[in-house]
């Protein structure tokens, strides 16, 4: 969700290290980029557009409406012929690869979740499936690009695609070791500082640095779930970092999910980890903690930030695009909260003016909710990593983070 919370490319040189696509301000219109029809938002689709179309979409059939005909069909139609997705195919005409758009993990996983959900796409998600099978490395994850080394976030969003498609990711060990393995590997000890975190990669000395959008994002993936987490019974006792035991993903996403209690702290939000950022709240991530935290039984801690995000975040969204909405509007569902009376804000509303309209509205609510402006925020499409991670909440987000 940042989820997670994977990486966009940005330029073609690298990945984000700390924002899904899902958490990345929608970029200006650019004079080089037509906006097609069909698609959600107004900014230049050339490195989000499936990802935040697929959030979109899922956002929307989460809050109980169906979406636009042809705003399916503009996602379907941008699959590549090998079943993969690319951020973006401005001409759908021209095959994926070579000079052409390239298929990523984490845009194909987002497209999966969202026509799982949606239903009777069998044939789009099934050569997708197949096509991420084929990108597993031998650590057992996945990197943005195929055959780029094994991330936290694409090793996650793909879990939960998987998952979303009716697959068992936890079996699956195409060419050595099994996601849980590649999770395993990117978890900081309990002992090291941000014990209980997961990195997003070793650094080049092969140093695990804590990375709270790549966690948000590993709690999913090691509980095997996508972005959609349902509101579920709370669980007594708050998590805590421990090594005892028998290393299962459960503990993983206990020690994951007690780190990132501890980093929302009393304020309730996360901070900004992207390099050269100011010291400022991280929306995406906060929003992406949230749906990792229920997802893995900690609802009552998830509403801690919940509550926040209901106070800060609808500026955020505003300025952010289709994406962020989406991420705020699954963020509710996990913690069985309504979209629709968010802080003043409905989001449901907001999302579906910035695309085609919904083929069924839900329900509206009883009062008519007036828009409440949140705090002035800023945000920053990426930082690309290059040289030796290649083509690359959060969201992850969801990105990454991840809109």
């Amino acid at each position: 969700m940042n989820v997670r919370r994977s990486a966009a490319a940005l330029a073609a040189i690298g990945v984000l290290a700390a924002a899904a696509p899902a958490t990345a301000a929608e970029a200006a219109p650019s004079p080089k980029a037509t906006v097609p029809a069909g698609l959600f938002g107004k900014g230049d689709p050339t490195y989000d557009g499936v990802w935040r179309q697929s959030l979109a979409l899922l956002a929307q059939h989460t809050a109980g409406e169906k979406p636009a005909d042809r705003a399916v069909t503009w996602l379907t139609g941008q699959q590549c012929a090998d079943g993969g997705f690319a951020s973006f195919r401005a001409d759908t005409g021209t095959a994926c690869g070579g000079k052409g758009a390239q298929a990523d993990t984490n845009s194909t996983a987002a497209a999966v979740q969202a026509l799982a959900a949606l239903g009777g796409h069998d044939d789009v998600t099934g050569k997708a499936v197949k096509w991420l099978k084929a990108q597993q490395n031998k650590d057992g994850g996945w990197g943005y690009s195929p055959g780029g080394p094994s991330d936290t976030n694409s090793t996650s969003v793909v879990v939960g695609a998987l998952a979303a498609a009716g697959e068992k990711p936890a079996e699956l060990r195409g060419k050595g070791k099994t996601p849980d393995e590649a999770l395993a590997s990117l978890a900081v000890p309990c002992a090291e500082k941000g014990g209980g975190a997961l990195a997003f990669q070793p650094d080049k000395k092969g140093k695990l640095e804590a990375n709270a959008d790549a966690t948000a994002a590993g709690v999913l993936g090691a509980l095997g779930k996508g972005f959609v987490v349902e509101p579920g019974n709370a669980r007594d006792k708050a998590p805590a970092c421990t090594a005892t035991g028998k290393a299962t993903p459960a503990r993983l996403a206990d020690n994951a999910s007690a780190y990132l209690i501890g980093a929302a702290g009393k304020s309730g939000h996360l901070m900004s980890a992207m390099p050269g950022a100011e010291n400022q709240p991280d929306f995406g991530n906060t929003a992406d903690t949230v749906v990792a935290l229920a997802a893995d039984g900690w609802t009552e801690q998830a509403k801690t930030p919940y509550a926040w995000l209901e106070k800060n975040a609808a500026k955020w969204a505003e300025q952010s695009g289709p994406a962020a909405y989406a991420q705020l509007i699954l963020s509710a569902h996990a913690v069985g909260a309504d979209p629709h009376a968010f802080g003043g804000t409905d989001l449901v509303r907001a999302l579906d003016k910035l695309g085609p309209a919904p083929a069924k509205q839900a329900a509206a609510p009883e009062k008519k909710a007036t828009e409440k402006s949140g705090n002035s925020v800023w945000w920053i499409i990426g930082v690309g990593l290059v040289a030796g991670i290649g083509v690359g909440f959060l969201f992850s987000g969801r990105k990454k983070n991840r809109p």
